[in-house]
């Protein structure tokens, strides 16, 4: 019995000074930290496309965490600065990921803000990143006939020769498309980083 309250007492202790070290010292550490004056709230449109970019898994590929330049070569692969809790203060939960089997997002809107790239790669990855593993998604997608397109004021996207549908048909994004590519386009972290207030 003595020895069954040594492990029980041991493992007290250790999940404590673990809680301790995980749970509450980074919280007191970032909980009073503010948003940068340059960050914005997402939008309600930003907000649905981040609900896109979890459910279509992006955050299994794709981290929103550069690394510092003592760590790794992010900010020579152009992916920005590294990030800072503040970063962070409207992303609930955060999307920080844990793989980088492709690029890291957190300042894609900055390093491409083009509305067409973005809907387009979305469409065809290869054809504008030739090599690219990413899956295309073409079901946030419509073909339709130009001149029904036309008629119903869709604004088809423009695609490189030989990726498009046949002739005389258009691609048309869809509602989820075009919120997705609101999402990526807000990621842009690029504002200066400012040294926390003292304490007083």
């Amino acid at each position: 019995m003595e020895n069954e309250l040594k492990l029980a007492s041991g493992a007290m202790v250790a999940l404590g000074v673990a809680t301790a070290a995980l749970v509450v010292m980074p919280y007191v550490e970032v909980r009073d930290v503010k948003p940068a004056p340059q960050l914005k709230p997402y939008t309600s449109a930003e907000q649905r496309g981040r609900n896109v970019y979890v459910a279509n898994g992006c955050v299994y590929c794709h981290t929103q965490q550069p690394r510092d330049r003592n760590l790794g070569p992010d900010a020579d692969r152009g992916w920005g600065r590294a990030s800072v809790p503040a970063d962070y203060a409207y992303d609930k939960p955060h999307l920080l990921g844990s793989m980088r089997t492709g690029p890291d997002l957190l300042n894609i809107g900055a390093r491409q803000p083009s509305r067409d790239w973005h809907l387009g790669h979305l469409y065809q990855p290869r054809a504008y990143v030739p090599g690219s593993i990413m899956p295309s998604y073409p079901y946030l997608f419509q073909v339709k006939d130009a001149a029904e397109a036309k008629q119903e004021g869709d604004q088809p996207i423009t695609l490189p020769p030989g990726y498009g549908p046949m002739v005389g048909q258009v691609v048309v994004p869809t509602p989820e498309a075009l919120d997705l590519v609101k999402y990526l386009q807000s990621l842009d972290r690029t504002y200066p980083v400012l040294p926390p207030e003292p304490k007083s």
